[in-house]
């Protein structure tokens, strides 16, 4: 809750122009029952002008208090509703700049949950929670004050009813913490589980688990509803408690106060006022529940969100972003990589490597290729290079500089990959094309697009780079997804040109073309190329072969053909796949 103080204070002079106005609005609707009492001794006394001038005074004070309590309530929810605007915008500054370790570790559905629905649990808390936290204690300030001014005693015995309840209400904050957080928990898993089955529906559909799925669904749906009945029995309980409460003390006040007037210890205008200001209390001590549940779920929202502002971002990607002068030579030094080190976790009491002792050397400019059977560690080993993943042990070198020593952002344009898995957003081609460099023309777009080999595609699309691909690009084929990452990498002209596998979608003669168009673009540039087809590598100046994430085989092209070992027994099967492709 510290870090939702600082935000409040953002908004304070905002804030307390409406607990004035609140202040305000009590006031005058506190003047209103001694107006009351002062009409009933009017008529009692007979003073028909005076009777007039109380009518008055009540109905002008009416008329400003309502003017006023709508003017506070436009001020703190406005100011609710910025602070909501703040956090969403820092919660989402905070999530790009989050590594892999922390996105495998909350699904995007949780994550989508929290920006939405424990969102809008704070903003009623700093909205219309901050209103009622005013407005509850200053009625009841103002009101026992006027109520002791005419009776004490009468005040004390009516008021018993409300600290029994306060004090069995206190007994209940905990379980409603405890069960708004379950809700909220439920909520974000319900959540994931829409995400992630909707971006899969393709693979549901194809293995017809569409009952298994939903069957999936009810159980956490199931779930999640008895956690929001527990929490409504819970809510559903303090209702009567209030309302108990107050029905107490109006009993009290007639019993005990129509006793004081048969006495003439007190007027019965003076048993009005009272009677009003007890009415007064009604709507603040029935306020109390809610107010109780929106700051139990607004504390487990803002707890939940705070589990996204507490997460280490990755060092260095606030830094600058302008290109660094490299010459391009790229080293792995005696690297090792776990991803159960990075989470944290073992395994029968061994860390599983991915790779294990890695050494290569590319020199400024040269082309190194990267193969080996699926599996075998080639996207881990790239990975390193715009370090989405840093070593378990060893370095990865630029220019003898460990990468990690380099600014993050600056490294990162520097370096420019082409994922395995191609990623398009819900927007043009030409926007995909140019998702890394906003500020790119037309001419380069068109010029990225005809060497990734899009010519003859754009021709078949309806509305050429207009062309809306839809959501993570559905409207394109797998080898068309892959050549627009590749148009995307050249509009970015990095000075490493990295290619993971980017185009295992296409048949080979594509591949061929592309790679070939490719390599004109990149003269002079340090190039890394991951390739299931080995064919597509024999032009490289130095391979290296990995198996079981270590460096089987090294060398070039002719030199592993001629040790006749993996690479060349991956090479023959390739050039008998490629030869039946044509049949």
């Amino acid at each position: 809750m510290r870090r939702l103080l600082v935000y409040i204070r953002r908004y304070r002079l905002r804030y307390l122009i409406g607990i004035v106005c609140t202040l305000a609005t009590a006031t005058l609707a506190m003047l209103i029952p001694l107006l009351i009492r002062d009409s009933i001794n009017a008529v009692q006394a007979g003073r028909h002008a005076a009777l007039i001038r109380y009518a008055g005074a009540m109905g002008a004070a009416a008329l400003v208090m309502g003017v006023v309590r709508w003017f506070s309530r436009f001020v703190i929810f406005n100011a609710g509703r910025d602070i909501e605007y703040d956090i969403r915008n820092d919660l989402f500054a905070r999530l790009v700049t989050l590594g892999p370790d922390f996105y495998r570790r909350l699904k995007t559905g949780d994550l989508m949950s929290r920006m939405v629905n424990d969102l809008n649990a704070v903003r009623m808390l700093v909205g219309i929670g901050v209103l009622t936290f005013t407005n509850t204690p200053l009625y009841y300030i103002y009101a026992l004050a006027f109520m002791a001014s005419l009776n004490a005693r009468l005040t004390l015995a009516s008021v018993a009813p409300y600290f029994m309840m306060l004090y069995a209400m206190r007994k209940l904050t905990r379980a409603l913490m405890e069960r708004s957080l379950k809700v909220q928990e439920g909520l974000g898993a319900i959540g994931a589980k829409v995400q992630e089955s909707l971006a899969g529906i393709h693979v549901v559909k194809a293995y017809t688990l569409e009952e298994h799925e939903s069957a999936r669904f009810r159980a956490l749906n199931d779930e999640y509803n008895q956690n929001g009945l527990a929490l409504a029995r819970l809510r559903g309980a303090i209702t009567p408690m209030i309302r108990g409460a107050i029905a107490s003390s109006v009993m009290i006040v007639l019993i005990y106060g129509g006793s004081l007037v048969i006495a003439h210890r007190l007027s019965i205008g003076d048993l009005v006022a009272f009677m009003s200001y007890l009415g007064q209390l009604a709507w603040p001590t029935m306020s109390l529940g809610w107010m109780l549940s929106i700051y139990q779920r607004g504390k487990a929202a803002m707890k939940r969100l705070d589990e996204i502002f507490d997460a280490t971002p990755t060092p260095g990607i606030e830094g600058p972003r302008e290109r660094l002068e490299v010459a391009g030579a790229i080293e792995w030094n005696n690297v090792s990589f776990s991803y159960f080190a990075h989470n944290g976790h073992r395994h029968d009491g061994q860390l599983p490597y991915a790779l294990r002792n890695i050494n290569v050397k590319v020199g400024p400019g040269e082309k190194l290729a990267i193969v080996g059977r699926t599996g075998s560690g080639k996207s881990t080993m790239i990975k390193m290079l715009a370090r989405l993943i840093d070593p378990t042990e060893g370095s990865v070198k630029l220019d003898g500089r460990d990468l990690r020593e380099l600014p993050l952002r600056a490294l990162r344009r520097t370096i420019g990959v082409v994922p395995q898995e191609p990623m398009l957003f819900s927007d043009t081609l030409a926007r995909n094309i140019a998702f890394g460099t906003p500020d790119a023309t037309a001419g380069q777009i068109a010029a990225a697009a005809a060497i990734a080999g899009l010519e003859t595609d754009l021709a078949s699309l309806p509305a050429g780079f207009d062309t809306m691909v839809g959501e993570r690009g559905m409207a394109l084929s797998g080898g068309q997804k892959q050549r627009v990452t590749i148009a995307r990498l050249l509009v970015y002209d990095p000075a490493v040109v990295v290619l993971d596998d980017a185009l295992s979608s296409v048949d080979t003669e594509t591949e061929r073309a592309v790679l070939a168009s490719l390599s004109e673009t990149v003269r002079g540039r340090t190039t890394i190329v991951v390739a299931h087809r080995a064919s597509t590598v024999r032009d490289a100046d130095h391979i290296v072969v990995l198996e079981d994430g270590e460096i089987a085989e090294r060398g070039t092209h002719q030199e592993l053909m001629a040790r006749r070992g993996i690479y060349a027994e991956l090479f023959q099967r390739q050039l008998l796949e490629e030869e039946l492709e044509h049949y």
